[in-house]
């Protein structure tokens, strides 16, 4: 009980709508920030999120067929993790579990088919998946969101003048339609903060830090998020990327 309770204030469930919709971001303003490594030549000028995307490595992501990584969360004196594979090609997923008694178990299940068991492991998978792959979820779930840049604000938890992306999910479709992120970046493209507002409320749910980037096979993914005036932070260990 004590690590549902963990997760229902702490998890962060998204959209994710599996019907394309026409793209609602690639307007001439979020088209203004580019990427830094890409040269003047309109033809070849990319959305935000796009820019972020690929400064984390997407162009790599099409090789991927496998992703394993454990997602944790300590809170004041306690501890919660849970560990997943992924296997985005097959759109597979197996739940790792491990109870008091050491004893490990798993759930394997396909997103084209789930019931209702494998709704419920599934709202945790996308919950943790996109804690850690923020930066590629621009791309994955462009048709399903609405996107406004700002070049200068305030970051929250630095304070330093950083530009800011945010987005909207749409009212259908997904575990947590309407909800909203304010993601905080410079010149590299590398989130460097974020807030979270449920239903797109004005006041944030959860504002975070995004540190202790890590490669893996081209993959550039922030590993560690500590939350603003409290003492719980959330991260990933065990991971690893496997490419075909």
């Amino acid at each position: 009980m004590k690590k549902l309770i963990l997760l229902g204030v702490l998890g962060v469930l998204v959209s994710c709508n599996s019907e394309p919709k026409k793209k609602k971001y690639d307007t001439e303003e979020t088209k203004e920030i580019r990427n830094p490594e890409i040269i003047d030549r309109k033809e070849d000028m990319v959305s935000t999120p796009e820019a972020i995307a690929n400064a984390h490595g997407y162009a790599d992501w099409k090789d991927v067929i496998e992703v394993a990584f454990t997602f944790n969360v300590d809170r004041d004196s306690t501890h919660f993790e849970r560990s997943w594979k992924w296997y985005p090609k097959k759109n597979s997923v197996t739940a790792i579990t491990v109870d008091s008694t050491e004893t490990t178990s798993t759930y394997t299940y396909n997103r084209n088919d789930m019931d209702s068991t494998a709704i419920a492991k599934d709202r945790g998978f996308i919950n943790d998946k996109y804690w850690l792959f923020a930066p590629l979820q621009l791309v994955w779930d462009q048709n399903n969101y609405k996107a406004e840049v700002s070049v200068s604000e305030t970051a929250p938890i630095s304070q330093k003048k950083m530009q800011k992306l945010t987005i909207v999910y749409d009212n259908d479709g997904g575990y947590t339609p309407g909800d909203a992120y304010d993601f905080y970046f410079e010149g590299d493209f590398k989130i460097k903060e974020w807030v979270y507002r449920a239903k797109n409320q004005d006041k944030p749910s959860m504002i975070t830090t995004f540190e202790d980037y890590k490669s893996y096979n081209g993959l550039k993914l922030p590993t560690m998020h500590t939350v603003k005036d409290a003492d719980t932070k959330l991260y990933f260990t065990d991971v690893e990327i496997s490419k075909e």
